[in-house]
């Protein structure tokens, strides 16, 4: 493809803007009037991919905005834009330089374009990203409580844990009650081990589901054997990349899946009969029941219309 690309560094006041194969730059603030302001100066350009990076949520507002105003708007995850910064040989870091990067990959790639979420979606997504905080909050406060002796420190831990503990469960039903009714938790259902928590992760983090085939989700959550190959040289095949978060869900609710889910668990002893370690087996079962849930989901989306349930 070939266009002129526009790249946007974002900031919590700023956002710094470039073009593709352009020496003109700009540097607006990040509020509605910097957005009008952007759109004005980009639109004689006519770019066909506006391009930014998730940077901790300082970008949700000026996404919304610019694709508001018709910008057609493009979020990158920023591996993927420093990976492709080193691949042109860019190893300097600064606002200007990165919002280049980004211009220079709007012109060279085809990228999947920003769709808003609805109010519903946009809850969710608000929740479980509290949710992950909360429990990233009681992760540490419980090792701080191992590692302290002094009475009074203790007690003040103790008194924030119980506060995060019962946020999560707070948090937890908030969950549920948002995603009842979607096709999502249908399909959650309907496999032993995949609950409330993994379905919201699925949700907000891997709108894929159901929409692409059964190898091109599990590479999606870093559980498709890659190849490691070299002229003769034959590697082994490993598991790597993807999306941390469904795959940490997809782990856990494969553990339940592994005991209670009758086809995971008889795919997983199989594999551990028939020799095989048992962490290669789970990965293997976490692929599975990947694969499950994509293929229910693209089933029940494709039902008449008289069957649908509403997706979140």
């Amino acid at each position: 493809m070939s266009c002129i690309g526009a790249g946007i560094d974002v900031s919590m006041d700023t956002l710094d803007v470039a073009l593709h194969n352009q020496k003109a730059t700009l540097i607006v603030t990040n509020t509605p009037q910097g957005w009008r302001q952007l759109h004005q100066w980009l639109s004689p350009f006519g770019p066909e991919q506006v391009v930014l990076e998730a940077t901790g949520g300082y970008e949700i507002d000026a996404l919304d905005g610019l694709h508001a105003l018709g910008l057609p708007m493009v979020r990158i995850n920023p591996r993927q834009a420093r990976d492709f910064a080193k691949s042109t040989g860019q190893l300097a870091k600064t606002d200007q330089l990165d919002a280049r990067t980004l211009a220079h990959m709007a012109s060279a790639l085809t990228l999947n374009r920003y769709k808003p979420k609805d109010e519903a979606a946009r809850e969710l997504h608000e929740i479980h990203r509290r949710r992950q905080q909360v429990v990233q909050m009681l992760v540490a406060e419980r090792l701080r409580r191992r590692l302290t002796k002094h009475p009074k420190v203790r007690e003040m831990l103790e008194q924030h844990i119980q506060t995060l503990e019962a946020d999560c469960k707070t948090l937890d039903k908030m969950i549920a009650q948002q995603i009842e009714g979607t096709l999502q938790a249908e399909i959650g259902a309907s496999i032993k081990g995949v609950g409330p928590i993994t379905i919201a992760t699925l949700i907000c983090e891997m709108p894929e589901l159901g929409h692409v085939n059964r190898k091109a989700i599990a590479k999606l959550y870093g559980l498709a054997p890659l190849a490691r190959d070299s002229g003769k040289s034959r590697g082994k095949r490993t598991t790597w990349g993807g999306r941390k978060g469904p795959r940490s869900a997809i782990y856990m609710s494969t553990l339940t899946a592994i005991r209670y889910e009758p086809k995971i668990q008889t795919f997983y002893t199989r594999l551990v009969e028939s020799g095989k370690p048992r962490k290669l087996a789970v990965n293997a079962s976490m692929r599975k029941l990947v694969t499950m849930l994509n293929g229910r989901m693209r089933d029940a989306m494709h039902k008449p219309p008289e069957e649908a349930v509403h997706v979140a």
